[in-house]
Protein backbone atom coordinates (compact mmCIF):
# COMPACT_ATOMS: atom_id res chain seq x y z
CA UNK A 1 0.00 0.00 0.00
CA UNK A 2 1.39 3.36 -1.16
CA UNK A 3 1.79 5.77 2.07
CA UNK A 4 -0.70 8.38 0.26
CA UNK A 5 -3.35 5.85 0.67
CA UNK A 6 -2.94 6.01 4.35
CA UNK A 7 -5.27 9.79 5.11
CA UNK A 8 -1.30 11.19 6.65
CA UNK A 9 -0.57 15.11 6.73
CA UNK A 10 0.74 16.83 3.99
CA UNK A 11 4.10 17.55 6.18
CA UNK A 12 4.30 14.32 6.98
CA UNK A 13 3.81 12.56 3.54
CA UNK A 14 6.73 15.59 2.28
CA UNK A 15 8.99 13.66 4.72
CA UNK A 16 8.38 10.37 3.50
CA UNK A 17 8.87 11.33 -0.09
CA UNK A 18 12.44 12.95 0.79
CA UNK A 19 12.65 9.98 2.43
CA UNK A 20 12.12 7.93 -0.71
CA UNK A 21 9.75 5.81 1.49
CA UNK A 22 6.48 4.95 -0.86
CA UNK A 23 5.09 1.73 -0.07
CA UNK A 24 3.86 0.74 3.41
CA UNK A 25 5.40 -2.34 5.27
CA UNK A 26 2.57 -4.75 6.36
CA UNK A 27 2.66 -3.57 9.69
CA UNK A 28 2.54 -0.25 8.94
CA UNK A 29 -0.56 -0.71 6.59
CA UNK A 30 -2.27 -2.56 8.97
CA UNK A 31 -1.38 -0.29 12.04
CA UNK A 32 -1.62 3.12 10.85
CA UNK A 33 -5.29 3.81 9.88
CA UNK A 34 -6.19 2.27 12.72
CA UNK A 35 -3.79 4.17 15.22
CA UNK A 36 -5.41 7.33 13.41
CA UNK A 37 -8.60 6.55 14.51
CA UNK A 38 -7.55 6.47 17.65
CA UNK A 39 -8.61 2.74 18.42
CA UNK A 40 -6.20 0.72 20.67
CA UNK A 41 -3.86 -1.74 19.23
CA UNK A 42 -1.78 -5.07 19.86
CA UNK A 43 0.57 -5.13 17.16
CA UNK A 44 3.08 -8.20 16.75
CA UNK A 45 6.13 -8.02 14.18
CA UNK A 46 9.54 -9.21 13.72
CA UNK A 47 12.95 -6.63 14.21
CA UNK A 48 13.30 -4.70 10.96
CA UNK A 49 9.37 -4.32 10.17
CA UNK A 50 9.20 -1.14 10.19
CA UNK A 51 7.37 -0.91 13.12
CA UNK A 52 8.50 2.18 14.88
CA UNK A 53 6.90 4.56 11.72
CA UNK A 54 3.97 2.40 12.53
CA UNK A 55 2.90 3.81 15.50
CA UNK A 56 5.08 7.32 15.37
CA UNK A 57 3.25 8.18 12.26
CA UNK A 58 0.28 8.31 13.49
CA UNK A 59 1.66 10.04 16.83
CA UNK A 60 2.78 12.84 14.92
CA UNK A 61 -0.36 13.66 12.93
CA UNK A 62 -2.26 14.22 15.66
CA UNK A 63 0.51 16.00 18.18
CA UNK A 64 -0.78 19.58 18.54
CA UNK A 65 1.52 22.69 18.31
CA UNK A 66 1.64 24.89 20.02
CA UNK A 67 0.90 24.04 23.09
CA UNK A 68 3.98 22.65 24.04
CA UNK A 69 2.99 19.83 26.19
CA UNK A 70 3.38 16.07 26.59
CA UNK A 71 0.99 14.32 24.45
CA UNK A 72 2.67 11.17 23.91
CA UNK A 73 4.84 8.43 26.02
CA UNK A 74 6.60 5.53 23.89
CA UNK A 75 8.42 3.46 26.77
CA UNK A 76 10.97 0.96 25.26
CA UNK A 77 12.84 -1.64 27.63
CA UNK A 78 16.52 -0.01 26.90
CA UNK A 79 18.14 3.29 26.36
CA UNK A 80 19.42 2.66 23.15
CA UNK A 81 15.99 1.50 21.64
CA UNK A 82 14.94 4.86 23.60
CA UNK A 83 17.83 6.46 21.27
CA UNK A 84 16.87 4.48 18.27
CA UNK A 85 13.03 5.52 18.32
CA UNK A 86 13.71 9.19 19.34
CA UNK A 87 15.77 9.50 16.43
CA UNK A 88 13.13 8.22 14.04
CA UNK A 89 10.46 10.18 15.47
CA UNK A 90 12.42 13.71 15.09
CA UNK A 91 13.37 12.26 11.53
CA UNK A 92 10.39 11.47 10.43
CA UNK A 93 8.31 14.74 12.23
CA UNK A 94 11.20 17.06 11.08
CA UNK A 95 8.48 19.43 8.84
CA UNK A 96 6.67 19.76 12.04
CA UNK A 97 7.98 23.06 13.43
CA UNK A 98 9.32 23.56 17.36
CA UNK A 99 8.17 19.72 17.07
CA UNK A 100 10.22 18.64 21.06
CA UNK A 101 10.66 14.97 21.60
CA UNK A 102 12.92 13.84 24.85
CA UNK A 103 14.24 10.98 25.87
CA UNK A 104 13.98 10.59 29.94
CA UNK A 105 16.33 7.21 29.98
CA UNK A 106 18.59 5.68 32.91
CA UNK A 107 22.29 5.63 32.88
CA UNK A 108 22.62 9.50 32.67
CA UNK A 109 22.27 12.17 34.48
CA UNK A 110 18.46 13.12 35.93
CA UNK A 111 18.58 17.01 36.78
CA UNK A 112 18.84 17.20 32.74
CA UNK A 113 15.81 15.60 32.21
CA UNK A 114 13.80 17.13 34.86
CA UNK A 115 15.12 20.65 32.92
CA UNK A 116 14.01 19.86 29.70
CA UNK A 117 10.52 18.51 31.40
CA UNK A 118 10.31 21.82 32.64
CA UNK A 119 10.77 23.59 29.62
CA UNK A 120 7.82 21.51 28.28
CA UNK A 121 8.09 18.69 25.51
CA UNK A 122 5.07 17.02 23.13
CA UNK A 123 6.29 13.80 22.80
CA UNK A 124 9.20 11.22 25.46
CA UNK A 125 10.05 8.01 25.24
CA UNK A 126 11.95 6.16 27.83
CA UNK A 127 12.87 3.57 29.65
CA UNK A 128 9.91 2.52 32.77
CA UNK A 129 12.62 3.35 35.98
CA UNK A 130 13.05 6.11 34.40
CA UNK A 131 9.52 7.41 34.08
CA UNK A 132 8.48 6.22 37.08
CA UNK A 133 11.07 7.89 39.04
CA UNK A 134 10.05 10.83 36.96
CA UNK A 135 6.26 10.26 38.07
CA UNK A 136 7.10 9.88 41.83
CA UNK A 137 9.47 13.28 41.63
CA UNK A 138 5.90 14.68 40.46
CA UNK A 139 7.80 16.32 36.90
CA UNK A 140 6.17 14.43 34.65
CA UNK A 141 2.99 15.55 34.05
CA UNK A 142 0.47 12.83 32.46
CA UNK A 143 -2.66 14.72 32.74
CA UNK A 144 -2.84 15.14 29.12
CA UNK A 145 -0.95 12.08 27.36
CA UNK A 146 -3.29 10.90 24.75
CA UNK A 147 -1.59 7.91 23.40
CA UNK A 148 1.03 5.40 25.41
CA UNK A 149 2.89 3.18 23.54
CA UNK A 150 5.03 0.26 25.00
CA UNK A 151 7.50 -0.83 22.64
CA UNK A 152 8.88 -4.48 22.70
CA UNK A 153 6.44 -5.14 25.67
CA UNK A 154 7.52 -8.54 26.01
CA UNK A 155 11.22 -7.89 26.41
CA UNK A 156 9.94 -5.21 29.43
CA UNK A 157 8.21 -7.63 30.98
CA UNK A 158 11.20 -10.54 30.62
CA UNK A 159 13.36 -7.72 32.24
CA UNK A 160 11.54 -7.27 35.44
CA UNK A 161 9.67 -3.97 34.60
CA UNK A 162 5.97 -5.30 34.80
CA UNK A 163 4.72 -3.81 37.86
CA UNK A 164 6.89 -0.44 36.60
CA UNK A 165 5.00 -0.26 33.66
CA UNK A 166 1.37 -0.74 35.35
CA UNK A 167 2.15 1.95 37.73
CA UNK A 168 2.75 3.99 34.99
CA UNK A 169 -0.03 3.30 32.77
CA UNK A 170 -2.26 3.59 36.64
CA UNK A 171 -0.85 7.54 36.36
CA UNK A 172 -1.88 8.27 33.12
CA UNK A 173 -5.30 9.56 31.65
CA UNK A 174 -8.07 6.53 31.75
CA UNK A 175 -9.53 8.26 27.77
CA UNK A 176 -5.83 7.13 26.73
CA UNK A 177 -5.42 5.14 23.59
CA UNK A 178 -2.95 2.54 24.21
CA UNK A 179 -0.38 0.93 21.59
CA UNK A 180 1.04 -2.43 22.49
CA UNK A 181 3.80 -4.01 20.38
CA UNK A 182 5.11 -7.30 20.93
CA UNK A 183 7.15 -10.04 19.33
CA UNK A 184 5.52 -12.73 21.11
CA UNK A 185 2.28 -13.27 22.96
CA UNK A 186 2.93 -15.25 26.44
CA UNK A 187 -0.06 -15.00 29.18
CA UNK A 188 1.27 -11.84 30.69
CA UNK A 189 1.21 -9.88 27.58
CA UNK A 190 -2.17 -10.75 26.72
CA UNK A 191 -3.18 -9.69 31.03
CA UNK A 192 -1.94 -6.47 30.56
CA UNK A 193 -3.95 -6.38 27.47
CA UNK A 194 -7.11 -6.95 29.14
CA UNK A 195 -6.18 -5.02 31.78
CA UNK A 196 -5.15 -1.64 30.10
CA UNK A 197 -6.16 -1.97 26.59
CA UNK A 198 -10.02 -0.93 25.67
CA UNK A 199 -11.10 -3.40 22.16
CA UNK A 200 -7.73 -3.62 20.95
CA UNK A 201 -7.60 -4.22 17.30
CA UNK A 202 -5.05 -6.72 16.97
CA UNK A 203 -2.70 -7.32 13.97
CA UNK A 204 -0.13 -9.66 13.41
CA UNK A 205 3.01 -9.96 11.00
CA UNK A 206 4.39 -13.81 12.18
CA UNK A 207 7.72 -13.01 13.88
CA UNK A 208 8.75 -16.50 12.83
CA UNK A 209 8.79 -16.89 9.33
CA UNK A 210 12.37 -16.00 8.38
CA UNK A 211 13.11 -13.70 5.42
CA UNK A 212 13.87 -15.03 2.35
CA UNK A 213 16.57 -13.63 1.68
CA UNK A 214 18.64 -14.88 4.35
CA UNK A 215 21.10 -17.67 4.07
CA UNK A 216 20.69 -19.87 7.08
CA UNK A 217 24.39 -21.86 7.60
CA UNK A 218 24.65 -24.50 10.54
CA UNK A 219 28.40 -25.71 10.86
CA UNK A 220 28.78 -28.88 13.16
CA UNK A 221 31.94 -28.94 15.66
CA UNK A 222 32.59 -29.96 19.09
CA UNK A 223 32.65 -27.48 21.72
CA UNK A 224 35.87 -26.99 22.32
CA UNK A 225 36.45 -26.31 18.93
CA UNK A 226 33.98 -23.87 18.72
CA UNK A 227 36.16 -20.52 18.88
CA UNK A 228 38.61 -21.78 16.46
CA UNK A 229 36.15 -22.59 14.02
CA UNK A 230 34.50 -18.81 14.70
CA UNK A 231 37.53 -17.43 13.69
CA UNK A 232 37.96 -19.29 10.27
CA UNK A 233 34.72 -18.47 9.50
CA UNK A 234 35.28 -14.72 9.94
CA UNK A 235 38.61 -14.58 7.83
CA UNK A 236 36.20 -16.68 5.53
CA UNK A 237 33.06 -14.44 4.94
CA UNK A 238 34.90 -11.20 5.87
CA UNK A 239 32.16 -9.51 7.10
CA UNK A 240 32.46 -5.56 7.67
CA UNK A 241 29.91 -5.97 10.43
CA UNK A 242 28.84 -9.03 12.19
CA UNK A 243 27.41 -10.18 15.78
CA UNK A 244 27.98 -12.92 17.40
CA UNK A 245 25.20 -14.40 19.84
CA UNK A 246 26.60 -16.00 23.33
CA UNK A 247 23.98 -17.84 25.38
CA UNK A 248 26.30 -16.97 29.35
CA UNK A 249 27.98 -13.49 29.88
CA UNK A 250 31.80 -15.55 30.74
CA UNK A 251 31.22 -16.70 27.14
CA UNK A 252 30.67 -13.41 26.06
CA UNK A 253 34.84 -12.50 27.72
CA UNK A 254 36.07 -15.18 26.49
CA UNK A 255 34.89 -14.81 23.13
CA UNK A 256 35.58 -11.10 22.59
CA UNK A 257 38.99 -12.10 24.04
CA UNK A 258 39.90 -14.55 21.79
CA UNK A 259 39.03 -12.57 18.66
CA UNK A 260 40.93 -9.48 19.76
CA UNK A 261 43.98 -11.84 20.28
CA UNK A 262 43.46 -13.20 16.90
CA UNK A 263 43.67 -9.78 15.27
CA UNK A 264 39.52 -9.81 15.21
CA UNK A 265 38.38 -6.06 15.62
CA UNK A 266 35.67 -7.05 17.91
CA UNK A 267 34.11 -5.40 21.17
CA UNK A 268 32.20 -7.38 24.04
CA UNK A 269 28.24 -6.42 25.35
CA UNK A 270 27.25 -7.99 28.15
CA UNK A 271 25.03 -6.96 31.21
CA UNK A 272 28.25 -6.30 33.53
CA UNK A 273 29.54 -3.27 31.81
CA UNK A 274 28.54 0.53 33.20
CA UNK A 275 26.16 2.38 30.80
CA UNK A 276 28.73 4.76 29.32
CA UNK A 277 31.14 1.60 28.56
CA UNK A 278 27.70 0.54 26.62
CA UNK A 279 27.20 3.69 25.12
CA UNK A 280 30.75 3.85 23.98
CA UNK A 281 30.37 -0.05 22.59
CA UNK A 282 27.36 0.56 20.83
CA UNK A 283 28.53 3.98 18.98
CA UNK A 284 32.07 2.12 17.99
CA UNK A 285 30.21 -0.82 16.02
CA UNK A 286 27.69 1.56 14.59
CA UNK A 287 30.23 3.79 12.88
CA UNK A 288 32.54 0.56 11.90
CA UNK A 289 35.35 1.61 14.33
CA UNK A 290 34.98 -1.90 15.77
CA UNK A 291 33.58 -4.93 13.05
CA UNK A 292 32.58 -7.47 15.45
CA UNK A 293 30.10 -7.48 18.85
CA UNK A 294 29.89 -10.46 20.49
CA UNK A 295 26.71 -10.07 22.82
CA UNK A 296 24.04 -12.10 25.39
CA UNK A 297 20.34 -11.60 23.99
CA UNK A 298 19.46 -9.52 27.04
CA UNK A 299 22.76 -7.27 26.78
CA UNK A 300 21.70 -7.29 22.65
CA UNK A 301 18.51 -6.51 23.30
CA UNK A 302 17.84 -2.66 21.83
CA UNK A 303 20.66 -3.26 18.93
CA UNK A 304 19.44 -1.73 15.23
CA UNK A 305 22.36 -1.74 12.95
CA UNK A 306 22.00 -0.74 9.54
CA UNK A 307 23.49 -2.91 6.73
CA UNK A 308 24.85 -5.79 9.04
CA UNK A 309 26.40 -8.30 7.17
CA UNK A 310 26.25 -11.17 9.06
CA UNK A 311 25.05 -12.83 12.64
CA UNK A 312 26.77 -15.86 14.20
CA UNK A 313 25.02 -17.87 16.57
CA UNK A 314 28.16 -19.01 18.91
CA UNK A 315 25.46 -20.63 21.44
CA UNK A 316 21.90 -21.69 19.95
CA UNK A 317 19.31 -20.47 22.32
CA UNK A 318 17.36 -22.99 23.91
CA UNK A 319 14.00 -21.55 22.38
CA UNK A 320 13.67 -20.82 18.35
CA UNK A 321 11.98 -17.47 19.55
CA UNK A 322 15.78 -15.93 20.43
CA UNK A 323 16.84 -17.08 17.45
CA UNK A 324 14.36 -15.07 14.94
CA UNK A 325 14.93 -12.37 17.03
CA UNK A 326 18.73 -12.48 16.16
CA UNK A 327 19.12 -13.32 12.75
CA UNK A 328 16.34 -10.96 11.85
CA UNK A 329 19.10 -8.07 11.86
CA UNK A 330 20.88 -9.26 8.97
CA UNK A 331 19.07 -9.29 5.70
CA UNK A 332 17.51 -6.20 5.62
CA UNK A 333 16.46 -3.16 3.11
CA UNK A 334 16.82 -5.55 0.07
CA UNK A 335 20.16 -6.92 1.11
CA UNK A 336 21.22 -10.68 1.42
CA UNK A 337 22.15 -11.83 4.66
CA UNK A 338 24.13 -14.79 6.80
CA UNK A 339 22.60 -16.23 9.58
CA UNK A 340 25.42 -19.18 10.96
CA UNK A 341 24.99 -20.91 13.83
CA UNK A 342 27.90 -23.41 15.03
CA UNK A 343 26.19 -26.60 16.25
CA UNK A 344 27.17 -29.41 18.07
CA UNK A 345 25.91 -33.16 18.35
CA UNK A 346 23.83 -31.76 21.96
CA UNK A 347 22.22 -29.34 19.33
CA UNK A 348 20.16 -31.66 17.60
CA UNK A 349 17.14 -30.98 19.10
CA UNK A 350 17.33 -27.33 19.29
CA UNK A 351 17.48 -27.68 15.78
CA UNK A 352 14.64 -29.32 15.24
CA UNK A 353 12.40 -26.84 16.85
CA UNK A 354 14.18 -23.78 14.77
CA UNK A 355 13.28 -25.43 11.45
CA UNK A 356 9.73 -26.33 12.76
CA UNK A 357 9.16 -23.02 14.41
CA UNK A 358 11.06 -21.09 10.86
CA UNK A 359 9.49 -23.39 8.55
CA UNK A 360 12.63 -23.74 6.91
CA UNK A 361 15.65 -26.02 6.92
CA UNK A 362 19.19 -24.76 8.02
CA UNK A 363 21.78 -25.87 5.43
CA UNK A 364 24.57 -27.80 7.02
CA UNK A 365 28.05 -27.11 5.94
CA UNK A 366 31.54 -28.16 6.83
CA UNK A 367 34.36 -26.13 7.45
CA UNK A 368 36.73 -28.34 6.28
CA UNK A 369 34.82 -27.62 3.00
CA UNK A 370 35.99 -23.77 2.68
CA UNK A 371 38.71 -23.26 1.00
CA UNK A 372 42.95 -22.78 2.62
CA UNK A 373 43.25 -20.00 4.55
CA UNK A 374 46.08 -17.59 3.17
CA UNK A 375 48.98 -18.29 5.63
CA UNK A 376 50.19 -14.92 5.06
CA UNK A 377 47.22 -12.45 5.55
CA UNK A 378 45.17 -15.08 7.21
CA UNK A 379 41.99 -12.75 6.04
CA UNK A 380 42.64 -9.19 8.12
CA UNK A 381 39.41 -8.19 10.31
CA UNK A 382 40.93 -5.32 11.45
CA UNK A 383 39.13 -1.89 11.22
CA UNK A 384 39.47 0.75 9.01
CA UNK A 385 38.01 3.12 11.48
CA UNK A 386 39.08 4.37 14.83
CA UNK A 387 36.12 6.30 17.14
CA UNK A 388 37.24 9.95 18.94
CA UNK A 389 34.82 11.03 21.75
CA UNK A 390 34.11 14.85 22.44
CA UNK A 391 32.40 16.36 25.33
CA UNK A 392 29.86 17.89 24.21
CA UNK A 393 26.02 16.92 22.25
CA UNK A 394 23.35 17.72 21.63
CA UNK A 395 22.14 19.75 24.28
CA UNK A 396 25.18 21.64 23.83
CA UNK A 397 23.98 22.55 20.37
CA UNK A 398 26.81 20.69 18.73
CA UNK A 399 25.78 19.03 15.36
CA UNK A 400 27.39 16.88 12.64
CA UNK A 401 28.05 19.64 10.59
CA UNK A 402 30.44 21.58 13.62
CA UNK A 403 33.09 18.58 13.85
CA UNK A 404 32.81 17.90 10.11
CA UNK A 405 33.88 21.24 9.52
CA UNK A 406 36.07 21.30 12.47
CA UNK A 407 38.24 18.15 11.09
CA UNK A 408 38.35 19.45 7.58
CA UNK A 409 38.54 22.87 7.64
CA UNK A 410 41.98 25.18 7.50
CA UNK A 411 42.58 23.78 11.28
CA UNK A 412 41.97 20.75 10.86
CA UNK A 413 43.41 19.84 7.54
CA UNK A 414 41.79 16.12 6.70
CA UNK A 415 39.92 15.24 3.72
CA UNK A 416 35.80 14.44 3.96
CA UNK A 417 36.60 10.78 3.05
CA UNK A 418 38.95 10.33 6.15
CA UNK A 419 35.58 11.24 7.92
CA UNK A 420 33.20 8.74 8.50
CA UNK A 421 29.82 8.49 10.72
CA UNK A 422 28.88 11.32 13.36
CA UNK A 423 27.09 10.31 16.28
CA UNK A 424 25.65 13.05 18.51
CA UNK A 425 24.39 11.90 21.64
CA UNK A 426 22.75 14.57 24.02
CA UNK A 427 26.29 15.10 26.12
CA UNK A 428 28.66 13.09 23.94
CA UNK A 429 29.68 13.08 20.04
CA UNK A 430 30.87 10.22 18.80
CA UNK A 431 32.83 10.67 15.04
CA UNK A 432 34.77 7.93 13.30
CA UNK A 433 37.99 8.92 11.54
CA UNK A 434 40.27 6.76 9.24
CA UNK A 435 42.94 4.89 11.28
CA UNK A 436 45.35 6.35 9.34
CA UNK A 437 44.50 10.27 10.51
CA UNK A 438 43.35 9.28 13.65
CA UNK A 439 46.87 10.69 15.59
CA UNK A 440 46.82 13.93 13.80
CA UNK A 441 42.56 14.15 14.33
CA UNK A 442 42.51 13.91 17.63
CA UNK A 443 45.33 16.32 17.89
CA UNK A 444 43.81 18.85 16.03
CA UNK A 445 40.49 18.97 17.64
CA UNK A 446 41.77 18.62 21.19
CA UNK A 447 44.84 21.57 20.39
CA UNK A 448 41.51 23.50 18.27
CA UNK A 449 37.92 24.57 18.86
CA UNK A 450 34.42 23.14 17.79
CA UNK A 451 32.01 26.12 17.89
CA UNK A 452 34.25 28.59 19.03
CA UNK A 453 34.75 26.35 22.46
CA UNK A 454 37.44 24.28 23.70
CA UNK A 455 35.98 20.52 24.38
CA UNK A 456 37.68 17.51 26.01
CA UNK A 457 39.20 14.70 22.90
CA UNK A 458 39.06 10.95 23.84
CA UNK A 459 40.76 8.09 21.59
CA UNK A 460 38.58 4.85 21.85
CA UNK A 461 40.66 1.56 22.04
Amino acid sequence: MDFSALALSPPLLQVLAELKFQTATPIQAQSIPVLLQGRDLVGQAKTGSGKTAAFALPLLQKIQLPPRRLQALVLCPTRELCAQVAGEIRRLGRRLPGLQVLVLAGGQPIRPQIDALEKGAHLAVGTPGRVLDLLQREVLDTRHLATVVLDEADRMLDMGFREDMERILGATPKTRQTVLFSATFPDSIEAMSRAFQKEPARVTVESTDTAPDIQQLAYLCAPEEKTAVLLRLLRHYQPTSAIVFCNLKATVVEVTRALNEAGVSADGLQGDLEQFERDRVMAKFRNHSTRVLVATDVAGRGIDVEALDAVFNFDLPSQPEPYVHRIGRTGRAGRQGLAIALVTPKDDRKVEEIEHATKSKLEHARVDSLPPEDPAGKGSLGSAWETLCISAGRKDKMRPGDILGALTGEAGGLKATDIGKIEIQDRLSYVAVARSVARVALQSLSQGRIKGRKHHIERLR
